[in-house]
């Protein structure tokens, strides 16, 4: 919204305000100054001049060299090519570009000779001083701009056009409609500098007549259209405006058409309320229907372009046809033209959120519209169409017909919230009282009673007490609001035990020379073929996504596994010899309806501590890995058991992770048919471990042990078993057998080969003994390994190796 500062004298006084304060006081008080800026900038060292005498160039046959007095004593020399300027124009006035002058647009002009002739300057048209012909209506288009007469001669031509002006364009937020009209932001600068406002009744004197003989209005559709209001002007004269008029419209960013145009586009800028004048000719009946329109009809804008209506749009009509598309823009076949005698002005309020959805369905964003969308006051109807017949009247430009015509249906009661000093207080952290709030509170036309604050009807955005102690705080001066530290106890952040968890998982990998890896949580379905899931596998129905960027994104995945391989087959694609990978993803299992994902059910999430890596470690190091975490998190109870049926593993290299007999995760060497569709050689190992699962495992009890103060005994054992049995369970056996003076024990060969019987192997266990009070006896040590042996060839049929 741009605003002329001198418009804003109809209504306040800035008198001894720089634009360089106003810009700043007004951008505090929460009307957002872009920038202030004079309106001729460009403009400099030109002034008027009147033509004294004009001869032909003896060298030319277009130019002719005039002198011009410009008021500085002697006449200056200035050779022009214009057109119109011929012997007839002696005594006319205008501007004249001086040496070292400038123009818009970075145009200098300095003296010179054309064929030999001096000349000292230019004479200008209306274009190259950056106005349009709507500005100057009485200039010839292309020539030298000839000004009206008794136009003093030798004054600055930017007072002379009004550009001798400073414009604020202002930034206007879309809740504050009523500071998109220039009373609405004289009335911001009047509370912002405590100065006096007021703003005239318009006065209308009329001609007598009854506009009940002309016209009628009916609202069918009122929930669209709360206010419709129309006053009739008859004999009018489309001429052009007054000057003052053309200068503030220019200085708005509007152009100036003629009278009639310009008093519609002068009202909108001054009350904010958009209006519209019908030719009352081009209605049938002298009827207005406001309604929705008709799916099927059509009508042709101002702009020329013909637009499909359908029964959302809400149109003015006639008894015929729409002539209006309601809060957006005018009918061609109502349109005012040269021969118009009488004029119908619409001011009416429409319903914002549906003239906002016409416009944009009909691609016409226009100033009437940007208005009505952010929800004007009905109240603004009838003072604006007065101030229009006003202007009619005070610029002659017709006849007022008496009466008006007012279809209401708007509850115009003054809206009340209640009055509360102190909730405002607390909430801004001032200390004002009742008084001082009242006051800030009434500069801006609020009004204190009984406890109540009366809402004035421009302000559609006050709703409730933070608003109104917004409107204090903003008057008060945001800059003046102390610094104080928030009421009652600070609270601290803090990491939740589950993120604390997830820290440390994240920390152990890295210890151990993993690198954490992001993957995208869509997949492709064929994801699940690569990894080795059969086609009925439960584990493959996914959440499908409705728009996915493409078919390898199209569903959420249920394993973070195919994420983790293409990883790796990235880094074995781009030859790096090893790498050992991590992530922490989230997988998405849905809720199963009918055998597919129920999509009206949002899928449950689970992360998921995946691990992969090639070339680095063998199968027990990578084990020694998933201890780790476990170890780390302090999860006890953790038992490895040997799985064959998992089609994404090696049958004879992978093994279930179990905490307290619970599944808790698997890991082992990928599957070799699964690693070659990767692109992958050698052996791939990887380990799928669910966080919530090891998180519920948890013991949130860490114990203290005090370095052994007596020695310990080592005994090593060698025995003979089938070559099925595992391991693990070999040592849980010997674990529980030997009591409670077995300190540890730890595997340190499995062999097959030369001297062992054919299916069978030897395992070797390395038991560490030791007592806290004293140190232990050959005979405990002795009874303890003979407990081992005996409950090893009991469970497992072993047999100590010779």
């Amino acid at each position: 919204m741009k605003l002329p500062l001198s418009w804003l004298s109809d209504y306040t006084d800035i008198s001894g305000v720089t634009p360089k304060e106003y810009d700043a006081r007004l951008t505090m008080s929460g009307s957002k100054v872009e920038e202030v800026y004079y309106l001729g900038a460009e403009i400099e060292n030109v002034v008027t001049g009147k033509v004294l005498s004009v001869v032909d160039h003896p060298d030319s046959d277009h130019l002719k060299i005039c002198q011009i007095d410009v008021g500085q004593g002697e006449p200056i020399q200035i050779v022009t090519g214009a057109p119109n300027v011929t012997p007839d124009s002696v005594g006319e006035i205008c501007p004249v570009a001086l040496h070292k002058s400038t123009l818009p647009g970075g145009v200098k002009i300095t003296k010179g000779k054309l064929r030999g002739e001096v000349s000292n300057g230019m004479m200008c048209s209306f274009q190259e001083l950056g106005l349009t012909h709507g500005c100057v209506p009485y200039a010839c288009e292309n020539g030298i701009l000839f000004l009206p007469e008794g136009t003093p001669v030798g004054e600055d031509i930017k007072k002379v056009l009004g550009l001798d002006d400073y414009v604020a364009d202002f930034e206007i937020t879309s809740n504050r409609a009523d500071c998109f009209s220039v009373i609405g932001l004289a009335r911001e600068t009047a509370a912002t500098f405590d100065r006096p406002f007021s703003v005239k009744e318009p006065v209308v004197k009329g001609t007598g007549d009854d506009i009940g003989k002309y016209m009628s209005v009916e609202v069918v559709d009122t929930d669209l259209c709360p206010r419709y209001t129309a006053r009739l002007v008859k004999n009018i004269k489309i001429e052009p405006s007054p000057a003052w008029m053309r200068e503030r419209l220019h200085a708005c960013g509007v152009r100036p058409i003629n009278n009639i145009v310009d008093i519609t586009n002068y009202v909108m800028l001054e009350y904010g309320q958009p209006m519209h004048a019908f030719d009352y000719a081009c209605l049938s009946d002298g009827k207005i229907v406001v309604r929705r329109a008709r799916n099927g009809e059509s009508i042709q804008t101002l702009d020329g372009q013909d637009h499909d209506l359908t029964d959302k749009m809400l149109a003015i009509c006639d008894n015929d046809k729409p002539v209006a598309v309601a809060g957006v823009m005018g009918g061609a076949n109502s349109e005012i033209e040269d021969d118009t005698k009488t004029v119908v002005f619409e001011s009416a309020c429409f319903h914002g959120a549906t003239v906002r959805v016409t416009a944009k369905a009909l691609g016409m964003r226009t100033e009437a519209s940007g208005r009505f969308e952010k929800g004007l006051d009905p109240s603004l109807t009838m003072p604006a169409v007065q101030r229009a017949c006003e202007l009619v009247e005070m610029l002659g430009a017709g006849e007022v017909v008496d009466g008006i015509i007012d279809a209401c249906s708007a509850d115009l009661t003054p809206k009340t919230l209640p009055f509360e000093p102190d909730k405002m207080n607390a909430l801004l952290g001032l200390d004002l009282s009742a008084d001082e709030q009242k006051a800030y509170l009434e500069r801006l036309e609020f009004r204190v009673e009984d406890g109540k604050v009366i809402i004035p009807s421009f302000r559609v955005d006050i709703a409730r007490m933070c608003d109104l102690a917004e409107e204090v705080a903003r008057m008060y001066g945001y800059d003046k609001i102390p610094t104080t530290l928030y009421a009652g106890e600070m609270v601290q952040g803090e990491y939740t035990p589950k993120q604390l968890a997830e820290q440390n998982v994240s920390l152990t990998c890295r210890e151990t020379g993993f690198d954490e890896a992001m993957s995208h949580s869509f997949i492709s379905p064929k994801f699940y073929d690569m990894i080795g899931w059969e086609k009925d596998d439960p584990r493959r129905i996914s959440t499908t996504i409705l728009n996915p960027l493409g078919e390898d994104f199209s569903v959420m995945r249920t394993t973070v596994l195919p994420s983790m391989l293409q990883s790796l087959a990235h880094n074995h694609a781009h030859r790096n010899p090893t790498a050992s990978l991590f992530e922490l993803g989230t997988v998405y299992i849905p809720t199963v309806k009918d055998g597919k994902a129920d999509p009206d059910v949002l899928p449950r999430e689970e992360k998921i501590i995946t691990l992969g890596s090639y070339g680095r470690l063998s199968f027990f190091q990578f084990k020694g890995v998933v201890e780790a975490i476990c170890r780390e998190l302090n999860v006890k109870g953790v038992q490895f058991m040997p799985e064959k049926n998992n089609p994404s593993y090696h049958p004879g290299r992978c093994a279930n992770i179990l905490i307290d007999g619970k599944p808790a995760g698997v890991f082992g060497t990928v599957h070799p048919t699964v690693a070659a569709r990767y692109g992958l050689s050698g052996e791939v190992l990887a380990a799928e471990l669910p966080l919530d699962t090891l998180f519920e495992a948890i013991d949130p009890v860490k114990l203290y042990h005090p370095l052994p103060k007596f020695p310990a005994s080592t005994r090593d054992i060698a025995v003979l078993v089938d070559d099925a049995v595992p391991a693990a369970s070999m040592q849980a056996s010997i674990e529980k057998a030997a009591g409670h003076i077995l300190e540890s024990v730890k595997l340190f060969d499995v062999y097959k080969g030369k001297g062992i019987p054919e299916g069978q192997k030897s395992v070797a266990y390395s038991l560490s003994m030791r007592a806290p009070d004293r140190t232990l006896t050959d005979e405990e040590c002795d009874k303890a390994m003979k407990n081992a042996l005996a409950a090893l060839e009991k469970d497992f049929g072993a047999v100590l190796r010779g």
